[in-house]
């Protein structure tokens, strides 16, 4: 558990540095100069001005000490300025800044079992210093493997795309910030235990292994003009049915069903041809 520790000042440290320094000066001068060597009180100046600036710490902006006792914690530091602890206390030094890791592509197979590339860019930073120092060898790398883990994990509950599962409720591809939001879940359940948390997690890269990237492009593709076509297809029909009727409505002329299944023939031709058809004026009669 993390314990707050509130130092002295160390300004009036300081300036009691530098006084029993000058004492310290003036006392060995007057020893050497009385019986040529050293004093008692010279020593115990000296041995209160190491004493007394061995204590004295800086604490940067969004830094932190982590004070320890003979292997016994004591409490952390999160107060900026310059500051005056007790010597005899180690101390680590944790930046609570926020970083940024931009994770390298991996390649997993998703949950359809395609290999696809994925990378994360994670923002993260320090909350719980205790966990961070002693719960964990490395807190940092362990923010590394984990957040790889993760998106590991992320990769395999997840299709790529609704083309290999049409029933899947999320996938990698149309997900967006729900993927992210899965992912940044994870991540703080993971990285918990070292006193880390998860400001923001992304998605940043997100495709097709190489090797079945051309045949998904294909499948794509096809999917594609299929559904362009059926479209064409059923505006077609309603343009020849709606012809038909109105033919037949304002008796323009009467086809019998072979002249109607050979109109039909042609209009659909034309409307659903890739090209535009070539004219043929018929200049006889309508059954020659």
């Amino acid at each position: 558990m993390e314990k707050i520790n509130k130092p002295m000042s160390g300004y009036l440290a300081f300036v009691l540095c530098i006084l029993i320094g000058l004492f310290g000066i003036l006392a060995f001068y007057n020893a050497v100069q009385l019986s040529g060597g050293w004093s008692i009180i010279t020593g115990l100046l000296f041995i209160a001005f190491v004493f007394t600036a061995k204590g004295i710490k800086i604490v940067n902006p969004n830094h932190s000490l982590v004070l320890t006792f003979f292997g016994k914690y004591v409490g952390s530091i999160k107060q900026n300025g310059l500051l005056w602890v007790n010597p005899l206390f180690g101390s680590q030094k944790i930046s609570l800044r926020a970083n940024n890791l931009n994770g390298q592509t991996l390649k997993v197979n998703d949950k359809m079992g395609n290999p696809i590339e994925i990378a994360a860019v994670i923002v993260w930073q320090v909350s719980d210093t205790y966990r961070a120092a002693f719960e964990v060898e490395g807190y940092q790398q362990y923010v590394q493997v984990q957040s790889e883990a993760a998106v590991r994990h992320l990769a395999t509950s997840c299709p790529y795309e609704r083309l290999e599962d049409e029933t899947a409720e999320i996938t990698l591809r149309d997900g967006g910030e729900k993927v992210n939001e899965l992912l940044e879940q994870e991540l703080n359940e993971r990285l918990a235990a070292a006193g880390i948390t998860v400001r923001e997690a992304r998605i940043s890269h997100l495709a097709y292994a190489p090797e079945i990237a051309g045949a998904m492009l294909q499948r794509q593709q096809a999917t594609a003009i299929v559904a362009a076509r059926s479209k064409i297809v059923e505006g077609a029909v309603g343009m020849v049915e709606m012809a038909l009727e109105h033919l037949s409505r304002k008796q323009i002329v009467t086809l019998d069903e072979e002249r109607k299944a050979a109109m039909v023939s042609n209009l659909m031709v034309v409307l659903c041809g890739e090209k535009a058809a070539t004219p043929v004026l018929n200049t006889g009669s309508l059954y020659q």
